[in-house]
């Protein structure tokens, strides 16, 4: 039986292709009816016809109908042969309709997270980038053997969905470190493990944040920290830093229900913030009701011969909230992070964090605890100390030698990566975008600023970068300026 205006043209059949006939006839019916040239109650050629047609078998004809048929593609009429299904309710606008704008596939929510800016980065040169620590010498074949260990069917209690919070061993190793290097006040129970730094952020800005909240942000600040706040619909702010310090004046001015601070090691001016403001900070947090989220993201890079310890363990019981990370010690992607919450929080965190599913799987936490436990974690921690130290003097002597007084290096010995200032009318963007043609990631200091008059200069990751390179790079960049 013939069909009339049926589209056989479109219908093209691979005889050596990888896919069986009847799916490649079921899978061309089905986009001759999705796109429209196969209209709602349009009748087939019969079984016999198509086969005749496309030069195949009517068992194959039969079983292309009857997958579609299966799918609600097509029905079939007895004694009045194959149709197209009704598929759109009567009175449903037409399947030609326009598609909306880009934009208003969103919510506003979602278009204001979509348009944070963001620092890019350039896959395999990791030249300059902040926040880049160094990973060729990471002892990987210690960490493949523990990852091994816990993936085997003996370790089947870490592949399933207890313990949410984190893994208890990994939590006491956690607890014993930063007690010792930082002076943390915790105990176990009060640490929540998250895939990473910027998840405990975006954990943190959902449960702490209504719409209209007041959150101080540093400025210059990190721009993780500003999108989540943003995006949890809080009323955000500057917090101003200089080199002369933090402007704390900002956080009695009005309510506020959070402040986000890097005081170990600005980001990214690298400054430390003073004991005297630490105890402004938790004085003005207390008479207030506000929390302060202390983001100590690589203080463990301090090249001071002493440092200060950790904001949240200067005074018993202070409003603060530690979040740290093993990005900048061990290595990005293994995308384990962790709070460390007063005890009034932790209960109500530990509830929520599993709606969220910010919480890192359990045999990489448990890797990670041998790994600290068998000695690892720290052997490489003084490793990369001893190799930074000596990458941060060679950058430094090529700031001076290649930027003169163009580029002014911000040397607060912290952290991994250094900030070179310039003057007023040096265009860093455009000097970043130039820098990435020759593979190296500077930042752009402005890029940082949100609020009134933004800086000018280069944030540049010096970590993961050996001396041979960094002299090539730098001798780029001269040329660039």
């Amino acid at each position: 039986m013939s069909a009339p205006n049926f589209p056989g043209e479109f219908l093209s059949l691979q005889r050596d292709g990888a896919s069986a006939l009847h799916l490649q006839l079921a899978d061309a019916l089905r986009d001759l009816i999705l796109s429209g040239r196969l209209r709602t109650g349009q009748r087939l050629p019969s079984i016999r016809s198509m086969a005749e047609t496309q030069g195949i078998s009517r068992n194959t004809v039969v079983a292309a109908f009857d997958q579609l048929s299966a799918e609600g593609y097509l029905e079939s009429r007895p004694g009045a042969g194959i149709w197209v299904a009704r598929l759109v309710p009567t009175g449903w606008p037409d399947r030609t309709m326009a598609v909306p704008a880009a934009g208003s596939f969103l919510s506003r929510r979602g278009a204001l997270m979509a348009a944070q800016p963001r620092i890019r980065s350039i896959q395999g040169h990791p030249t300059f980038h902040p926040g880049t620590p160094e990973t060729s010498t990471f002892p990987f074949k210690a960490w493949a053997r523990l990852l091994k260990k816990h993936t085997s069917p003996h370790g089947s209690e870490l592949l399933t969905y207890h313990n949410l919070n984190g893994l208890q061993a990994l939590r006491e190793s956690i607890c014993a470190y930063v007690s010792a290097s930082r002076g943390v006040r915790v105990t176990a129970d009060r640490i929540v493990v998250t895939t990473g730094g910027q998840a405990a952020l975006d954990l943190l800005a959902r449960l702490l944040i209504d719409n209209g909240d007041k959150v101080l942000i540093e400025e210059p600040g990190y721009h993780g920290a500003r999108s989540v706040f943003a995006a949890a619909g809080a009323d955000v702010h500057p917090l101003p830093v200089t080199e002369a310090g933090w402007d704390l004046d900002a956080v009695t001015q009005k309510p506020v229900r959070v402040v986000y601070v890097t005081p170990s090691s600005q980001f990214p001016l690298g400054i430390a913030m003073t004991l005297q403001e630490r105890l402004a900070l938790i004085d003005h947090a207390r008479a207030h009701g506000t929390w302060i989220i202390e983001d100590d993201y690589d203080s463990e890079y301090s090249f001071h011969a002493r440092r200060l310890p950790a904001l949240q363990g200067l005074i018993e019981d202070a409003p603060v909230i530690y979040l740290g990370t093993f990005s900048k010690t061990l290595f990005p992607a293994l995308r384990i992070g962790y709070v460390i919450l007063p005890e009034n929080l932790s209960e109500q965190v530990k509830r929520a964090i599993s709606f969220t599913g910010h919480y890192a799987p359990l045999f990489i936490q448990a890797a990670l605890s041998d790994f600290m436990g068998e000695g690892h974690f720290l052997r490489h921690l003084n490793r990369m100390r001893r190799l930074y130290t000596q990458r941060r003097r060679y950058f430094l002597s090529l700031c001076q030698e290649h930027f003169g007084k163009v580029l002014k290096p911000l040397d607060y010995q912290s952290g991994i990566q250094i900030t070179c200032v310039a003057a007023d009318d040096f265009d860093d963007c455009a000097m970043a975008e130039r820098a990435r043609v020759h593979n190296l990631n500077p930042a752009p200091l402005s890029s940082y600023y949100h609020a009134g008059a933004a800086r000018r200069g280069l944030v540049m990751g010096y970590a993961a970068v050996d001396e041979a390179d960094m002299g090539s790079a730098f001798a780029a960049l001269k040329a660039i300026l």
